[in-house]
């Protein structure tokens, strides 16, 4: 009952090593890869994101610049978002404001009717002085491609 096997009743199993590896998918999604790569640069390059900024959101920008700058700084009106020799006290701005030390803060939402005429423009922008909500028409001309605030 016991017996001893000196050999093997099965056939060996063969094992083929000889199959050859491609590297051509490897190297077609690199390829794709690059000219996924490609398009994207180009597609940023031709069409770029300014080009698809409105004047109305042009003109938003502006008045938000305006009311974020002069929350920082206690010039008045703030330096580089206002039109050479624009005073805000003159303008009625101030008023319109809640005063010189007034915290105001600007509705991103409450912008509306935006009108140009050339190198000037105007924007009904809502403002909120304190938690009360102020609307009032913004005048706006271009300075150098820039919209700043300025008087009417």
């Amino acid at each position: 009952m016991n017996e001893e096997r000196t050999g093997s009743d099965e056939q060996p199993i063969v094992v083929d090593q000889t199959d050859k590896r491609s590297v051509v998918p490897f190297v077609a999604a690199a390829v794709i890869a690059v000219l996924v790569l490609i398009g994207i640069v180009l597609g940023g390059l031709l069409a770029p994101a300014e080009k698809n900024v409105t004047e109305a959101d042009r003109f938003a920008a502006a008045v938000t610049n305006y009311i974020d700058a002069r929350s920082r700084s206690e010039l008045r009106p703030p330096p580089g978002v206002a039109c050479p020799g624009f005073d805000e006290e003159k303008s009625g701005l101030t008023e319109r404001l809640g005063g010189a030390k007034s915290a105001v803060t600007i509705d991103k939402k409450g912008f509306a009717n935006a009108t140009v005429n050339g190198d000037r423009a105007k924007i009904d922008a809502t403002v909120l002085i304190g938690d009360t909500p102020a609307t009032s028409t913004w005048n706006l001309t271009r300075v150098e491609g820039t919209w700043l605030v300025c008087a009417p």
